[in-house]
């Protein structure tokens, strides 16, 4: 068969190196119902795709960065030498206006910690101390625990509670369900008396992980340790409390805050030819936390919208309006990035903001906020992404670090659809390395990400008039 006689394709071996996967690059089939402005943008469109797919760029470059740098959280000197190298690269792609606007971060240290079971017979338990802990002293603690399923139940049994180590055991049914108790526990748990709060980690099972993540303290409670534990743990002591068992924890942390550290997101940009006033953000986030390396969240979503500028600007296709990539620096412990970029850039003219922070999957398309009007633009551009099966439109898009701009000057948002289920076994786990990203989805996700962002910032008009 030629390539001239039939549509031509990207075929890859991935996963286990044993099945081939296959993308078209054939030009989006024309539609009789497709709206005239659509036309001109159905060739650029597949040389982004065809860029995008051609190799494995930017997974090497993810690779690169995870390697060298490895976790990056915030304050920490791995993150700040990230950004100096992601700097340098953005300018040698040629990338204009690259710079990094200085934020401060908060600086919290985990330091060396541990959880065992005393009672009824020694055992060391998988665990992470949860993001904004405090530390448990030198000494450690030992308590009897309380587990219990729900802030309700813990209410019904607040009288127990009093000089015990509560133990949240709540399965994971959603992200949003579920994290209200790695944010909140601790403090429930102490105005009761407890004197630390363990949660079963914010994750489906894995083998054995535990998941970290940020933990807040509420003004009218003690601070208390908090830590979480592995599915398979906590599995565990819920079977050892069933058994009318009596169930003793040692806890030893050395959680410690820190002075505030100066860190900084970083701005690269290609400017509009016609109006470079008007800007298409890309977003994602620098920092992460320090189990694994980060490469899930969210390494792979800066490489990412990275390489969208990257590409656009390696196939000479200068858009009227500019894009703009920022590594927000702070994500997961404070959010210090996205409302410093909010307060420096408000007086700016965002027409559209896309945050990338699920995971490079291969996107089913994206979830979209704003007018009806805009809906039906983004909807019309997505059949140009039907080749790589990313042409759905779904709602509530946006993330965490576009969305103080997004709030304070009502911009459209937009952000990938991806495997939720994937991400959340792996995300703020000692799972998530560069290994559980595959080059080929990296690289679907590039290119639907770069057919959106450069369509919408070339159109003729706004998205939103």
């Amino acid at each position: 068969m030629t390539l001239g006689s039939r549509p031509s394709a990207v075929c890859r071996l991935v996963g286990s190196m044993t099945a081939l996967a296959c993308v078209s690059l054939a030009p989006p089939a024309h539609s009789a119902d497709a709206p005239p402005w659509l036309e001109p943008y159905r060739a650029p469109a597949q040389q982004l795709i065809a860029a995008a797919r051609a190799d494995d760029f930017a997974w090497r470059r993810l690779a690169e960065l995870t390697d060298t740098f490895g976790p990056r959280l915030s304050g920490s000197p791995a993150l700040e030498a990230a950004l100096a190298w992601a700097a340098t690269e953005m300018k040698k792609d040629g990338l204009e206006n690259v710079r990094l606007e200085p934020v401060m971060v908060p600086r919290w240290v985990r330091g060396r910690e541990s959880a065992e079971i005393v009672q009824p017979f020694p055992s060391p338990l998988v665990m992470l101390g949860l993001g904004g802990s405090v530390g448990t002293g030198p000494q450690g603690l030992e308590a009897e625990v309380l587990v219990v399923g729900s802030f309700d139940d813990l209410e019904t049994r607040a009288a127990e509670a009093k000089g015990r180590i509560v133990f949240f055991n709540v399965p994971f049914t959603g992200y949003g369900p579920t994290v209200r108790y790695r944010s909140d526990g601790a403090s429930r748990a102490a105005r009761h008396g407890a004197v630390a709060a363990l949660i079963r980690s914010v994750g489906p099972m894995g083998l054995r992980t535990p998941h970290t993540g940020a933990m807040n303290y509420a003004e009218d409670a003690p601070k208390i340790p908090a830590a979480a534990l592995s599915a398979e743990d906590a599995n565990r002591l819920q079977r050892i409390h069933d058994r009318g068992q009596r169930l003793v924890v040692r806890l030893q942390m050395e959680a410690r805050h820190e002075a505030d550290a100066p860190s900084a997101n970083l701005i690269g940009e290609i400017r509009g030819r016609e109006k470079p006033d008007e800007i298409v953000l890309l977003g994602c986030h620098s920092d992460s936390w320090d189990p694994g390396t980060g490469a899930l969240d969210d390494a792979g979503g800066c490489i990412a919208t990275w390489d969208v500028l990257r590409l656009v600007k390696k196939l000479g296709l200068q858009p009227r309006r500019t894009l703009r990539v920022v590594l927000f620096t702070n994500e997961e412990n404070g959010l210090r990035g996205g409302l410093a970029y909010r307060d420096a850039h408000a007086g700016e003219d965002h027409v559209l903001a896309i945050e990338s922070d699920g995971g490079v999957f291969p996107p089913t398309g994206f979830g979209f906020s704003g007018p009806d009007l805009a809906r039906a633009t983004v909807e019309t551009i997505a059949t140009l992404l039907a080749p790589l099966g990313a042409d759905k439109i779904g709602p509530r898009g946006g993330g965490a670090d576009i969305g103080p701009i997004v709030r304070a000057k009502q911009v459209p948002a937009l952000s990938p659809d991806g495997d939720a289920g994937r991400y959340f076994l792996m995300h703020h786990t000692p799972a998530d390395t560069v290994e559980r990203v595959e080059p080929d989805e990296v690289s679907r996700h590039v290119a639907a990400l770069a057919v959106m962002a450069y369509v919408v910032a070339d159109l003729p008009g706004r998205l939103v008039p």
